[in-house]
């Protein structure tokens, strides 16, 4: 069967002592759900409990972990658990942010399986009662010269351009990271960001003896059936033709132009407050859509399979329960509003259906899910709905630390020669990604201020129905599999100051962080591990910063060939700028003006840090192919300090204040020679840099520095001295090259020319963009 990843074999047909280990169930959850239902399972129950308890949808080995992360803070109105977590943003307006992964159907099906991603995760935003205003887009790919990469870079970017373009979301951002461990099993995350009234916020849950379950959209498919079981929630193996070719159909398929009439009916519902709760059919589809609202409201739910409007005939009840056919939603309805839901929907061209009803949950017992082939016919399966939703299994899998990782450890990449060109390893590392964000249209709302390819994006807080307001929000991901495969705990902590300092330099606070964990096998001792630490760095991190998470994902199961990715846990940032009136100065420069290199690691007077390490560097691995080493150490009290600082600083000049900073940019990816470079190609401007030892200190990849292009270079360091943040004079800025003396000597033509055609030369035979 789909559901089970044997193709198009009916449910039936297998043996009833094997079925549930093609539905990827273990014979223990077997047990465990006959214990549960006191009795064994008919096949639509089994196929139930399959997707359900799937890793993907219960989160089964990393939920013991992810309780380990902070998440309140006094402008969280939601956290993690319902569709996006929402932070108040002040003027009576509320702002949802989610982050979700389709690694896997993106690694079948490219196209699809990155347009579905798009319009899954802008479901949840809108379930929220929010309007998607933004979306971004974390990408990871083997080497880029590959024919296979180049199809699925190709198809990736194209689905998620040609979805987001075409239900008028802006992307206004993302990262792009090439690396042969994602050759096979490449990474595609979608961040959204939408806004709301305070008063629309809507939960998904189901209330009200009696209310009505209405399935709203599309009609339901084959497409997608068990996307959470065969995908999701399984490695690859070889990447066959007709091993991909078998796992196609649990590929969604996506309509954006439906999505776009889903969004303006359910706001519409929302307003006119005809909606007692609401949940997008994401994963797992309607099972998960009816079990999950009624267990949260605490409720039962009767649901009819034969209402539901199909697009193929001779659907079994397990297909119609478990496809993932796209943009639909499931709104709880009371029969008094039941027509004038229908007529908002007639108006806007959606289906509606009535397909099931609340029902009550006797004291002391839980609500049952019972699927019906017509009310009046046979029950088709009859089980509890918290069951399915909350009461997975729970597992503590073995942990083990590496058994080399203090070989690697001492494996130094400091020791290196030196370059006999730091320039030409400038070239190499610089990389102008537009030709994938030039696909995507991120001025649509014409809210965006600061678009991609800086250090964060940043969008007046505007949409239509909203208050006004002159705030605005910035948004960055970041992500540095490097880092995090050499320490999973250091570098995941330094992901989430990187993200938080991205904020910051576009003039924000920030807000609440959501995380997206891409790892490996779970059944692999050391890929807990990583996990683990990960979330411990990640908690360290947030509670030094006050950076509640307020939801996110865990894709596992990223392998091939028995082979697990290298941790790659993405960070999405929100932050919020209290005026803004101005664009952010960005990362540019202008004539005549000073760098200054702002350290918080360094004293107030000028000094210089520790010996610096290149262990995770972009140098050491895409220059020299070193992936070992230790990582530079984070100071979580200086890093909080030089947030705050740089914050307030920018904020000036965004305010409409005569700001001190005229360009900005935080040091990360290839180190203080890229930041520089960085600066140069994207204003046209070079620079003169004194006093940078060698190539250590140039590609170093420590953490808490940014580089300040100012006019005023007397009142920022004493400002910088006065907040106790360190301070270093660069150089200056001018002329038609960038100079770091006795390291690096290039033309700005030069480094611009190699900055931009790297990419499409890397991709050789895809052509560059055309810009939107």
């Amino acid at each position: 069967m789909d559901a089970g990843g044997e193709g198009s074999q009916d449910v039936s047909a297998g043996d009833d002592q094997l079925l549930h280990r093609a539905l990827g169930v273990t014979d223990g959850e077997r047990d465990e759900v006959e214990a549960i239902l006191g009795r064994s399972p008919n096949h639509l129950e089994l196929a139930l409990f399959a997707v359900m308890w799937s890793e993907h949808c219960s989160y089964k080995s990393s939920r013991v972990h992810l309780k380990r992360l902070p998440t309140e803070a006094p402008h969280v109105l939601v956290g993690p658990g319902e569709n996006a977590g929402v932070i108040d943003a002040g003027d009576g307006i509320a702002v949802a942010i989610r982050i979700e992964s389709h690694n896997h159907p993106s690694a079948i099906e490219p196209h699809q399986g990155a347009a579905t991603g798009v319009g899954g995760i802008l479901r949840d935003i809108f379930t929220m009662g929010a309007r998607p205003i933004a979306v971004m887009d974390p990408l990871f790919f083997g080497d880029p010269s590959e024919a296979r990469q180049q199809w699925l870079i190709e198809g990736v970017v194209a689905g998620i351009s040609g979805y987001g373009n075409s239900v008028g979301v802006p992307t206004v951002g993302g990262e792009l990271t090439f690396d042969a461990c994602y050759t096979q099993n490449p990474l595609v995350n979608v961040l959204c960001m939408g806004v709301l009234p305070t008063d629309r916020l809507v939960l998904g849950q189901a209330s009200g003896v009696g209310n009505l379950a209405v399935l709203l959209g599309s009609s339901t498919g084959r497409d997608g059936i068990g996307g959470v079981s065969v995908l999701a929630s399984a490695g690859f193996g070889g990447g066959s033709d007709a091993e991909d070719a078998a796992k196609r159909p649990s590929v969604q398929v996506g309509d954006p132009y439906e999505e776009k009439r889903l969004i303006e009916a359910c706001l519409e519902l929302l307003d006119a407050k005809l909606v007692v709760g609401i949940q997008d059919l994401g994963g797992a589809g309607l099972v998960c859509a009816t079990s999950e609202t009624a267990a949260r409201g605490g409720v039962g739910m009767d649901v009819d399979v034969s209402a539901v409007p199909r697009r193929e005939p001779g659907m079994a009840a397990y297909e119609v329960m478990t496809s993932e056919s796209q943009e639909r939603m499931l709104a709880i309805v009371t029969p008094a509003d039941l027509a004038q839901v229908e007529d908002v929907c007639r108006r806007w061209e959606v289906r509606a259906a009535v397909v099931g009803r609340v029902t009550d949950a006797p004291v002391g017992t839980p609500g049952r899910l019972r699927i019906f082939d017509g009310f009046d016919g046979e029950v088709l399966g009859d089980v509890p709905a918290v069951a399915l939703s909350e009461d997975a299994p729970l597992y503590h899998r073995p942990m083990a630390r590496p058994g080399d990782h203090d070989a690697r450890a001492a494996d130094d990449p400091g020791a290196l020669p030196a370059p006999a060109d730091c320039g030409q390893d400038v070239l190499t590392l610089l990389t102008d990604p537009s030709w994938v964000y030039r696909q995507y249209d991120h001025q649509l709302f014409l809210n965006t201020a600061e678009g991609p390819g800086g250090d964060a994006a940043v969008l007046r807080l505007a949409a239509p129905g909203l208050p006004a307001s002159e705030r605005g929000l910035a948004l960055t991901t970041d992500s540095n599999p490097l880092w995090c495969s050499i320490d999973p705990r250091a570098g995941t902590a330094a992901t989430v100051a990187e993200a938080a300092l991205n904020i910051a330099c576009a003039g924000a606070t920030p807000m609440a962080v959501v995380n997206c964990l891409n790892f490996g096998n779970p059944e692999h001792p050391e890929v807990m591990w990583q996990l683990s630490e990960a979330i411990d760095g990640m908690s360290e991190a947030c509670l030094a910063l006050d950076l509640p998470v307020i939801g996110g994902n865990v894709s596992l199961y990223n392998e091939s060939f028995g082979a697990d990715i290298n941790p790659t846990p993405v960070i999405g940032a929100l932050g919020l700028i209290e005026r803004l009136t101005c664009r952010p100065p960005g990362v540019t420069l202008v004539d005549d003006a000073t760098l200054v290199l702002l350290d918080a690691s360094v004293g107030t007077t000028g000094g210089q840090r520790n010996p610096p390490s290149l262990g995770g560097s972009r140098w050491a691995v895409e220059c020299r192919g070193h992936r070992h080493g230790t990582l530079c150490a984070l100071d979580l009290t200086g890093h909080r300090r030089l947030v705050k600082f740089v914050s307030e600083l920018v904020a000036e000049g965004v305010a409409g204040g005569d700001g001190v900073v005229s360009g900005i940019h935080d040091v990360s990816g290839g180190g203080l020679g890229v930041a520089l470079a960085e600066l140069s190609v994207r204003s046209g401007i070079g620079l003169q840099v004194a006093g940078v030892a060698d190539h250590h200190e140039l590609f170093t990849e420590a953490p808490s520095r940014v580089v300040v292009c100012t006019t005023r270079r007397n009142e920022l360091v004493a400002r910088a001295a006065e907040a106790g943040v360190g301070f270093r004079v660069l150089g200056t800025t001018g002329g038609d090259r960038i100079v770091v003396e006795g390291l690096v000597d290039l033309g700005v033509a030069e480094a611009t020319e190699s900055w931009r055609t790297r990419l499409p030369s890397l991709l050789d035979e895809l052509a560059p963009a055309t810009p939107v």
